[in-house]
């Protein structure tokens, strides 16, 4: 069925664009599969970057031709220009001149963040890195970024155009001047300095052409740079060449007793733990195996000596606790039958602990929201300051021997803001910082958030959260985006997203669905919706979908229903939709996974093995990602939404194969008049670090897209206006 919004922006848009087929057909296990379109894998190719740019050019005369494209694109901008501030890093290690704070901050639409650093807590902050500076069209993104205990030094990384590779540098805090130093080959690099400052951990992987082409992502190894040097004196500190696949993360503990390596495997949340003592003179002990069973997950949350001197290490573990817990575990004898639990496992998802002034700090998840708790270093909760609202903290920053530990907490209605709670006041509360900017310039008071729960087809109790304006009427016929991931142990908490505003302002519903394979609800949660059971998470979304078309609920209707999701979300979206084409009014399809069969072998696609499995090793694998990969079910002659899948040019974590894949099989097999556009984006990733200007066209783009297909055309008030203007 097509609404009349959706005819209109079929009439807009060109024909599909030609696309050949190939002869490809491989043999599973006996099953032979075809991959028509297996020639679209090669980016470089010329045959089909020619295609590509016809596809863009189709998508791009159907979305420019929306009135209500160039009102998003306006309103959208208007919100964006509101100044945005991370929590303040301070140096608790460090004294006199040196004892220094460092914090971002976006004046509104600017590209990129700016890193900021203020030399005494009286100073007034100055620019210390500015990324805009670093590129004409704000593609080069500062990644990460890491000070010297000291404060006298910043190891910085940069991304260009949304790759996940890094440059490492290293820039002098007083003069904000870099050094010669270069490092490169490294991605998702951990940074962890000596005590002394003189140098610093950092991980790599093997030069190119160094390995087998296969192999350029494994051999993951821990190196030592001293500050001023080449990349090429770097001592290698830590390797498994017997244990190819490891990637290990690199720490120094607040003391600066120990280097921790933690080891994993891809995305598998099982890790083990490996420790080397540090000297004064900043070598490197030998390796002493701390957990290497690989039969749980394991971080380390501090470190501390008993009477005696001996060694203990506070982890964070889910081991026989599915939920997590805290246990102090002696170098001396890491058998789990002689930790002492410090924080028991409980009926809330233990997502952090940190250690900071005299406490343990822990953030758990209560269906699907945060709570925040002061143990005792014995274990005892001591207090549970109040958060302002259903929310999340989505950063947190404390040391040992810190006076206050500073958070930033966010909602669906309230952007992320810099608070600090004094630890040494019973009684304190949290408060915003004084700086912390003077927030979005409209009443997100006219809006609400509330959650309901809703059952899936096996009768598991599935959560999801509804933001609309207040006092919805139940009409059923409100324009509804639902949203979902489901994977990776990744838990949806309330977070603000401002281009939401948008979307709630011109009418539209926002809907949050907690999936299995998230985290939720703890480990168990997550392994309910990984491997063979990942059809759980499609039946909780689908569940989802049909609660809110629920005439009982009043929310919508299938025709004025879209369902949206990214990375992993893509992969969600893309099979409920050909699981179910008939449920759902739209499709915007984001930097999707899509070919299950062969995903593992691009990029950093063998990372997932744990979470997909892999068609190539094993038969029971290939039956389950064949029965629900959406590029193997994709049927001729079925009438499909209207969709927008989404990628980019530059993506090295999810190839934009996937994405083109699944746009030439829904084209060829479309029946009716209902578009499937391909949008690419030029010089840019999977998410991280995309400049400001891009993601703005990118979200007028996809509103306009839902405008024009749900039924009933959703304009945004004009630009200047503010949320309750005319109304």
């Amino acid at each position: 069925m097509t609404t009349p919004d959706a005819a209109h922006l079929a009439s807009v848009t060109p024909p599909p664009v030609p696309t050949r087929t190939g002869e490809v057909i491989d043999d599973f296990y006996g099953t032979a599969v075809a991959d028509p379109y297996r020639w679209l894998e090669d980016a470089s190719d010329p045959e089909v970057l020619a295609w590509t740019e016809a596809q863009t050019a189709r998508t791009r005369a159907a979305l420019d031709a929306l009135p209500q494209r160039e009102a998003f694109r306006q309103r959208l901008t208007a919100l964006w220009d509101y100044p945005r501030l991370s929590i303040p890093y301070r140096l608790s290690h460090a004294a006199g001149q040196h004892a220094r704070e460092f914090f971002l901050r976006n004046d509104g639409l600017q590209n990129q963040s700016v890193l900021y650093v203020r030399d005494t807590p009286d100073a007034d902050p100055r620019v210390l890195l500015d990324p805009n500076t670093l590129s004409d069209d704000g593609t080069v993104a500062l990644s990460s970024w890491q000070p010297s205990r000291d404060g006298r030094w910043l190891v910085w990384a940069s991304t260009s155009g949304g790759s996940d590779w890094q440059e490492l540098r290293v820039r002098d805090v007083d003069t904000a001047e870099d050094q010669p130093d270069l490092l490169r080959w490294c991605k998702f690099s951990s940074i962890a300095w000596l005590p002394d400052s003189s140098a610093f951990f950092y991980t790599r992987y093997p030069e190119p052409g160094s390995v087998a082409e296969e192999d350029a992502m494994a051999f993951h190894r821990v190196m030592l740079h001293r500050v001023g040097s080449a990349q090429e004196a770097d001592t290698l500190v830590h390797e498994r060449p017997d244990l190819k696949e490891l990637r290990f993360d690199a720490e120094v503990t607040h003391d600066g007793d120990w280097l921790v390596l933690t080891a994993g495997v891809g995305t598998d949340p099982r890790t083990r733990i490996v420790v080397r003592a540090l000297a004064a003179d900043g070598s490197v002990g030998e390796a002493q195996t701390l957990l290497d069973d690989f039969d749980a997950r394991y971080g380390v949350i501090d470190h501390e000596r008993d009477a005696d001197g001996a060694s203990h290490f506070l982890i964070h573990t889910d081991h026989s606790a599915p939920l997590g817990r805290v246990v102090s575990v002696a170098l001396a004898n890491p058998a789990p039958d002689a930790w002492r639990e410090l924080i028991a496992e409980g009926d809330d998802q233990l997502q952090q602990v940190l250690a900071a002034g005299d406490y343990l700090v822990a953030v758990r998840i209560r269906d699907a929201s945060h709570r925040l708790l002061l143990h005792t270093r014995t274990g005892a909760v001591e207090r549970e300051p109040l958060l302002p609202e259903i929310g999340s903290i989505d950063a947190l920053h404390g040391e040992p021997g810190d006076d206050t530990l500073t958070l930033s907490f966010t909602s669906f209605l309230h952007p992320s803001t810099p608070c600090r709670l004094d630890l040494r006041d019973p009684d304190a509360r949290l408060e915003a910082l004084p700086d912390a900017g003077d927030g979005i310039a409209i009443d997100t008071e006219v809006f609400e958030t509330r959650q309901v729960f809703v059952t899936s087809k096996d009768g598991t109790r599935v959560p999801l959260f509804l933001t609309h304006r207040r006092g919805l009427e139940p009409t059923g016929d409100h324009p509804t985006l639902l949203y979902g991931y489901g994977g990776f142990n990744i838990s949806l908490t309330p977070s603000f997203a401002i281009h939401r505003l948008a979307w709630l302002e011109a009418g539209g519903v926002f809907a949050l669905a907690n999936l299995r394979g998230g985290e939720e609800y703890g480990e168990a949660w997550h392994q309910a919706g990984m491997l063979e059971r990942k059809q759980n998470v499609f039946d909780d979304f689908i569940a989802c979908a049909e609660w809110l078309q629920d005439p009982d609920n009043g929310i919508t209707r299938r025709e004025r229903l879209a369902i949206n999701g990214g990375s992993n979300g893509g992969l969600l979206v893309a099979a409920c939709m050909m699981q179910r084409p008939d449920l759902y009014g739209a499709v915007v399809c984001e930097v999707p996974v899509i070919d299950m069969l062969r995903y593992h072998r691009f990029t950093v696609g063998h990372f997932w093995a744990g979470e997909y499995g892999n068609a190539d090793s094993s038969a029971e694998h290939f039956r389950f990602l064949h029965a629900y990969s959406p590029l193997h079910n994709v049927h001729a002659g079925t009438a499909y939404p209207p969709t927008l899948i989404t990628s980019a040019d530059t993506d090295d974590r999810v190839v934009p194969a996937h994405a083109k894949k699944l746009a030439a099989t829904l084209q060829a097999a479309q029946a009716g008049d209902n578009p499937i556009l391909l949008r690419v984006e030029l010089r840019a990733g999977h998410g991280h670090g995309k400049p400001t200007s891009k993601v703005i066209d990118e979200r007028a783009d996809v509103y306009a897209f839902l405008s024009a297909t749900l039924g009933g055309v959703l304009t945004p008030p004009n630009a200047e206006d503010d949320v309750t203007a005319g109304r």
